[in-house]
Parts: C-alpha cells; sequence; structure tokens
C-alpha cells in the first residue's frame, strides 16, 4: 500500500507531498512485511481474480490478519 500511495501521490502532487502523505501513514499505521505466506496468497489471488500485483498483495495481507481491506479503487 505504501508503493501505491507514494507513486500516485508523487505522479499528482510532487516528491515532498508524496514523502509527506507516506510518512504519516507510516506513522499511522502497522506496516506488515510480506512473507511468504502472504506472497502465495497474493499470487492466488492474482490468478483467480485477474489483480495487479499490488492489489493482490494488500488483498492477501488483509486476509492474513483478518482485516478490513478499504479502497476507492473500483476495479479492486
Amino acid at each position: 500500500m505504501i508503493h501505491e500511495v507514494y507513486q500516485l501521490v508523487l505522479k499528482r502532487e510532487g516528491l515532498e507531498t508524496a514523502i509527506l502523505r507516506t510518512t504519516i501513514i507510516e506513522k499511522d499505521f502497522k506496516i506488515v512485511e510480506v512473507d511468504s505466506e502472504i506472497a502465495k496468497s497474493s499470487a492466488e489471488l492474482r490468478c483467480k481474480y485477474r489483480l495487479s500485483l499490488a492489489d493482490s498483495i494488500i488483498a492477501a495481507t488483509a486476509l492474513a490478519l483478518k482485516a478490513t481491506c478499504l479502497t476507492d479503487d473500483p476495479a479492486f
């Protein structure tokens, strides 16, 4: 998720804002490393639902943590 936010904000609003937004996210949320189980689950979700790599990692992480995944991405 950090990658997606950073990349989108970098493209739309520039480097300074991208750094600021991701710094806030890093302070306010738990950052989870992608382990082998999340990676395998991500690959399965990616194949089954034709997700992008980033979306499949986000979904697999939410499933692993039994967390609700919120998005404003209609394709996701």
